[in-house]
């Protein structure tokens, strides 16, 4: 079975071997630009990893592979406009470069060039993997809605955050394991343990993520670092900030927070430190990640199996971006 740092490799080659191609180009540079950006790749790697679990030849999965990172990719072209993001992975962001409508365009055209790719695939599954492909397509906008809906609001409950980002994140990086899983063979009470074992992985990378923005350094990141703070987003740094903060200063630190004051980001890493939130989010991580191993330790895979799975979640673990 090949290991996490040669699936990567398999993924960026396929990647660069299939730009995406037409015309006219301002519609589809874009699309190659942010592919081209790089990243972790870590979506498309979970969809190899499970389908080799059964199945040796990864070239049939490739096209699947290829579907989930575009996906993944469309969603951060249209987020970054939403946010208002001038960088991801070092690089200006698609609008940036060019602009709104171009990236709103290329965005959508990136979509519909996912589900190409979704029919190139192998053809065990297909239409329960398509079907699944939509459920969690859908579920990735709702999270994005909550997560905008979040920003109009003066507070939002633990339970609230942890419902946004399994939409938002998890979600996908569940489906991942599931359609390769479903593809390679595997049954599909089989695959759902794998879907669950990727949507607790998910949880935790987003926490993480969230911690990254704040604590992160920007060299690393590849993004603003403190964007989120920045912008006022809630995250599980100011929700549990809020739940361990005196009440007599509870209003003033979500009007700071809401506000746009000049050092508005080290005051809230001092603020965070200070709170003990820094740490505590670290554990939920931490919690998560456990849930994923539990997950993987009550399918029916074997030892030698798991190996590259554990790789996985342990890297995600340590990350510093």
């Amino acid at each position: 079975m090949l290991t996490l740092r040669q699936l990567q490799e398999q993924v960026e080659k396929d990647l660069l071997d299939h730009p995406i191609k037409g015309e006219p180009a301002r519609l589809y540079e874009p699309m190659n630009y942010m592919v081209q950006l790089g990243g972790k790749r870590i979506r498309p790697v979970a969809v190899l990893m499970a389908y080799q679990l059964y199945q040796e030849d990864l070239s049939k999965a490739m096209p699947l592979a290829r579907a989930i990172e575009w996906f993944h990719n469309f969603t951060l072209i249209h987020d970054d406009i939403m946010d208002c993001a001038p960088i991801r992975r070092g690089q200006p962001t698609v609008h940036e470069k060019w602009n709104n409508n171009i990236g709103i365009l290329s965005g959508d055209a990136l979509l519909i060039k996912c589900y190409e790719q979704l029919m190139r695939g192998p053809e065990t599954q297909r239409e329960l993997i398509i079907n699944r492909f939509n459920e969690v397509a859908l579920e990735v906008c709702e999270g994005q809605q909550r997560d905008m809906d979040f920003e109009e609001r003066e507070t939002v409950s633990r339970e609230e955050y942890i419902q946004m980002i399994t939409r938002k994140t998890s979600v996908l990086l569940g489906l991942a394991f599931q359609m390769g899983a479903l593809a390679g063979g595997a049954t599909r009470g089989e695959a759902q343990k794998l879907y669950d074992f990727g949507l607790h992985l998910g949880v935790s990378f987003q926490i993480q993520d969230d911690w990254l923005d704040l604590f992160g350094a920007q060299a690393k990141v590849g993004k603003q670092v403190g964007g989120d703070v920045i912008a006022g987003k809630k995250t599980l740094l100011i929700i549990d900030a809020l739940e361990h903060i005196e009440p007599a200063t509870r209003v003033e630190l979500l009007e700071k927070y809401a506000g746009n004051s000049e050092g508005k980001v080290a005051h809230f890493a001092t603020v965070f430190e200070e709170l003990g939130v820094s740490a505590r989010v670290r554990e939920a991580m931490a919690k998560h990640h456990q849930a994923a191993r539990e997950k993987l330790e009550s399918t029916s895979l074997t030892a030698a199996q798991l190996i590259p799975l554990y790789e996985l979640t342990d890297y995600l673990q340590v990350r510093q971006k």
